[in-house]
């Protein structure tokens, strides 16, 4: 088969030292079958950095949690103990793979570096994982033949959705070279990937050598073969309209937008009633200044074609960009209905839960798109997002540091890490990420306030007052930075600024214990001024609000200020000491 094939050349690369050219062809065979076992531990050889191997392994094992190939990497790169039950082969060679795994290891400095030089001494310390590995090349390429799974088309709805761009104010771009860290910038990529095609309409005798051309064409996004191929088949089949609709396709992705409506109105002429001409039609009208005919053409899709499950995703997409979430939501339900394994339907369902606060709801989508697809880099960055809306900050710093080795200009990202490194405690290393953050984007207004949070922890009190400035003019209406800005005002001792920022916030107050915030801090900026009287109002007035276990400490600290305030002598004129700043509810929404 034209994967074994494949996987040979990729093998014999990697032999020769041509870590490149392996990548390549490992990484097409990925895309064809990204649960394939053998391909992805071929990957963790092809790959440059330690992180890199070790996402190819464990990714392996999630294929085939029994392929002992990936659990001798694992093992080898200290990942897992030692497992008695994998079978070493009775060589004495490690295989190709393995080569890159041992180096690396063999690299690391340590105190017995000269003893463990010793291939004698270094064979025994490695033991039975390392025992005889040479004929990897002919077992790896066993398995393939056993796992390898051959593309086919099915006529009817396609079986997965396009990945990017769907978005209806997104234009489509060609995939670009990338540099940095190799192996997955093709596996975690956001650029566009090809629906299998839409139908697979029986052609005729004339036209079927075509066949072949027009699969490897769209396959490879080779948008000019495939348009001069469909070419050819419209000529010889003047009745079909599927030729035209994927002429129309092509041109849509060269950014062609004119002559892309032109050949799904082609489509149309010849048959007004298929479907996917209409989604064609759809996702360019904005384009070309039509679009307020994009809902319409969209329902005429899916009247067209009830089993259209793109259909359904691209709908779900535009109604949550108007904000109709609850019929957004319904169309994905549909969609994942129609095709269960559909990944992007998952991640755009994790988004409308995310519009709709609800958080545990978006995880679970989130991952399980992540689960179907580990080849969309967009959703390691909403899973990201996520766990950290979920509290869950160490994973989401796992997720994210994996992100951001594909993305490195992505400020969100890293204005996100920072938060978690804050939230953490962490806060040298938050601001540390946080400065990326805001080389990449000045304007962030996320990351000037994790950064301004953290300096104020630090007590670098005009450092923090210049982030949480930023932060408030940068994130409208947040009772939380709003609040934050305040409170820095009070490490320079600037109590006025303090108590006219405290002032500007009491409006965003919305809930019992904002209110009991904005009489605490209010009264701490009024003692700093020494007006008394004032501080005294606001910590009564605190105490007055009903009691409820959120603002216990608030009340408690209010009735510890009014028995030192009361007294001949007050112990204190400066108010309490600020308190942590609580992080925000939960990382801001998804743009549409």
């Amino acid at each position: 088969m034209a994967e074994d094939t494949m996987l040979t050349e990729a093998i014999e690369a990697i032999r020769q030292g041509n870590k490149k050219q392996a990548k390549d062809i490992l990484t097409r065979l990925i895309k064809a079958d990204q649960h394939n076992a053998s391909y992805w531990v071929w990957m963790s050889a092809a790959v440059e950095t330690k992180k890199e191997r070790l996402y190819a392994l464990q990714t392996a094992l999630r294929a085939d949690p029994n392929s002992a190939a990936a659990k001798r990497g694992l093992v080898l790169l200290g990942e897992m103990p030692p497992d008695d039950s994998v079978e070493p082969f009775p060589l004495h060679h490690p295989r190709l793979w393995e080569d890159e795994l041992i180096q690396e290891d063999e690299e690391k400095e340590t105190g017995f570096k000269g003893l463990i030089a010793n291939p004698i001494v270094r064979l025994a310390g490695i033991g039975v994982g390392v025992l005889g590995l040479i004929a990897l090349a002919l077992f790896g390429l066993s398995q393939s033949r056993k796992v390898a799974r051959p593309a086919t088309f099915t006529p009817g709805p396609s079986p997965t959705f396009t990945l990017t761009p769907t978005a209806l104010n997104a234009q489509p771009v060609s995939t670009a070279a990338f540099i940095g860290p190799t192996p997955l910038w093709a596996l975690l990529d956001a650029t566009y990937t090809p629906t299998p095609l839409y139908v697979n309409t029986p052609r005729s005798i004339q036209a079927s050598d075509y066949g072949h051309a027009v699969d490897a064409a769209y396959e490879n996004g080779d948008w000019e073969a495939l348009i001069s191929a469909m070419e050819e088949i419209a000529v010889l089949e003047p009745e079909s309209a599927d030729p035209h609709y994927y002429i129309g396709e092509a041109y849509r992705f060269l950014e062609k937008n004119s002559k892309a409506i032109a050949a799904y109105d082609r489509a149309l002429d010849i048959d007004e009633n298929f479907g996917p001409a209409y989604l064609g039609r759809a996702r360019i009208l904005p384009y070309v200044g039509g679009a307020s005919g994009v809902g319409s053409a969209l329902n005429r899709a899916i009247e067209k074609d009830p089993l259209f499950a793109e259909a359904y995703l691209e709908r779900a997409i535009y109604l949550a960009d108007k904000k109709k979430y609850e019929e957004a939501r319904e169309d994905l339900e549909t969609a994942i209905q129609l095709t269960p394994n559909s990944a992007p339907a998952y991640y755009q369902l994790a988004k409308v839960y995310w519009k709709e606060e609800e958080l545990e709801e978006a995880l679970l989508a989130a991952e399980k798109s992540l689960e179907l697809d580990r080849t969309n880099l967009a959703t390691f960055l909403l899973l990201g997002q996520l766990y950290e809306a979920n509290d869950q900050i160490e994973k989401a710093v796992e997720v994210l540091e994996l992100y951001v080795l594909y993305d490195e200009e992505n400020a969100e990202a890293f204005g996100i890490i920072g938060g978690s490194y804050y939230s953490d405690g962490d806060y040298e290393k938050a601001i540390e990420t946080l400065d990326l953050a805001i080389e990449l984007d000045s304007r962030s207004g996320l990351a000037h306030y994790y950064r301004g949070l953290s300096y104020f922890e630090l007590e670098d009190g005009e450092n923090a007052v210049d982030d949480l400035d930023k932060a408030n003019r940068y994130l409208d209406d947040s009772f939380e930075v709003s609040l934050a800005f305040a409170k820095s005002h009070i490490l320079v001792e600037h109590y006025g600024d303090c108590y006219l920022q405290v002032e500007r916030t009491r409006p965003l107050a919305e809930t019992e214990l904002e209110e009991a915030l904005i009489y605490y801090w209010r009264a701490t900026c009024h003692e700093g001024r020494e007006d008394i009287s004032s501080a005294l109002k606001d910590w009564e007035a605190l105490l007055e609000l009903p009691r409820s276990a959120d603002t216990k400490d608030l009340r408690a600290e209010a009735q510890e200020r009014l028995g030192e305030l009361y007294t001949p002598t007050p112990t204190s004129t400066k108010g309490p000491t600020p308190t942590k700043t609580p992080k925000p509810s939960q990382t801001p929404t998804p743009e549409d």
